[in-house]
């Protein structure tokens, strides 16, 4: 087996390509010009081919060959940082790696804005990230395949789980502007969505198997997530409830229309930060939980949002119909 060029031979040989001379190399690593060019040879030696163009020149310019290898001794040198970085986290306690499942609840902004600070302050710490709804978020967590939780729908009390409020979102019944629905001047009776098809997320994770959440249409047209029920409410092939944090750009922009709708359970949802109590966070997962507390905890209420958008208004429906 061929041998591989070391750490070491590596840090020689960008030292010389960085400073322009063995000379200057051996101060800045502080060894003997020999050394110096003894490991260059035997770097050359093993790669077999020239680093260094050395005749005729009074300082070593480097080969074409040479040009390309600096390129992967930077990043082979970068990652062995990266490595001793992530070990000397672990040995104070930073978590190596953190699996989280996010709830569609959970705004998008929120998710990128903590997610952001969260690379930045916890360069070595990778992120295993899950989005998706009803009952997965919970069933990662019990499962053991995600560390943190955050969303709602707490199905069940398990006291393997521990469960903290962080913040609200609620859903808004919408439809497409051209919807029948959306075209009744008038809030919306039972008897009015009953026979109109409503889009429905089924829960991948089975722990809501047999319960149905403001199901209120005998016709149903049954989805595996958000994003698709989002656009097929756009496209007008049915009504149904979407996120606030989901609906509300396209309520602002009357691509899509808040139905009045009373028999709709629109009131808050709670997001929890969801944990097994055999697992408790350590700095970083900690951090992400109380990031997320704090952004969360400052969303608009259900009241607030719908007074920001004239929900309330009784010319809103109408002119978003238009």
């Amino acid at each position: 087996m061929d041998a591989n060029p070391t750490l070491d031979q590596l840090q020689v040989f960008l030292a010389v390509a960085e400073t322009g001379s063995f000379s200057a190399a051996s101060r800045v690593l502080n060894r003997a010009q020999s050394v110096v060019s003894y490991t260059i040879g035997n770097l050359e030696a093993q790669l077999e081919v020239p680093l260094f163009e050395r005749s005729g020149a009074r300082q070593p310019r480097l080969t074409e060959a040479g040009k390309a290898m600096l390129t992967d001794a930077r990043r082979i040198v970068a990652d062995l940082q990266v490595m001793r970085a992530r070990a000397k986290s672990i040995r104070q306690g930073l978590e190596a790696e953190i699996s989280l499942a996010i709830s569609v609840m959970v705004p998008s902004a929120a998710v990128v804005t903590e997610l952001r600070e969260f690379r930045e302050r916890f360069p070595s710490v990778s992120l295993n990230l899950n989005v998706g709804e009803l009952g997965m978020v919970m069933d990662m967590v019990m499962s053991g395949r995600a560390d943190i939780g955050l969303g709602g729908a707490l199905l069940r009390q398990d006291d393997a789980i521990v469960a903290d409020k962080i913040g609200y979102s609620f859903m808004i019944p919408v439809a497409a502007p051209d919807h029948p629905l959306a075209r009744l001047d008038r809030p919306l009776t039972l008897a009015d969505v009953r026979e109109e098809v409503q889009l429905v997320v089924t829960d991948a994770s089975g722990l809501t198997k047999g319960r149905d959440f403001n199901v209120l249409s005998y016709r149903t047209w049954r989805v595996s997530d958000i994003a698709t029920k989002h656009q097929l409410i756009r496209g007008g092939l049915g009504w149904g409830g979407l996120p606030a944090s989901v609906a509300g750009r396209d309520i602002m922009e009357r691509t899509l229309v808040a139905l009045k709708l009373d028999a709709y359970e629109q009131g808050e949802y709670p997001i929890y930060a969801i944990r097994r109590t055999s697992h408790p966070p350590g700095p970083a997962g900690q951090w992400l939980i109380e990031a997320f507390q704090r952004r969360l905890s400052s969303c608009p209420s259900h009241g607030e949002f719908k007074d920001k958008l004239g929900l309330d208004s009784p010319h809103v429906m109408p002119v978003a119909a238009e």
